[in-house]
């Protein structure tokens, strides 16, 4: 797992591979875990991904909320999601940052989330 704080949001991150004997693909899952640490309610507006694949190749994913959801983060609260990723390749790498929102203030600020490998287990050995 990997974690990072910026501008008092915690993101961490936790990976999973998918095995499916059928698929031409390598797919992956991820679990982030936000928290807001900051005294002051926060939204998360949009997110953007930058996604790499072993064998050079690269994408951009944005869009609005995770997983069609826009979540509002009382001071405390966490917020946790599932999502996936698809690779050519066995090995891979993903960050990107989410689109905060303060709601006291309505100002937006970027909050940073690390880079994670997406690896096949057997890459591992």
């Amino acid at each position: 797992m990997v974690s990072q704080v910026t501008s008092g949001v915690a993101v961490s991150v936790e990976t999973f591979y998918q095995a499916d004997a059928n698929q031409p693909e390598f797919i992956f899952a991820y679990r982030v875990t936000i928290e807001n640490k900051n005294p002051f309610p926060v939204q998360l507006m949009r997110r953007h991904w930058d996604i790499f694949d072993s064998n050079g190749s690269y994408r951009e994913v944005d869009g609005e909320g995770v997983i069609g959801l826009q979540p509002i983060l009382e001071p405390g609260d966490r917020h946790q999601y599932i999502s996936g990723c698809n690779l050519n390749t066995e090995m891979g790498r993903m960050s990107g940052f989410y689109e905060m929102k303060n709601l006291n203030t309505e100002n937006t600020f970027e909050v940073a989330i690390p880079a994670f490998d997406l690896i096949m287990p057997a890459k591992l050995n």
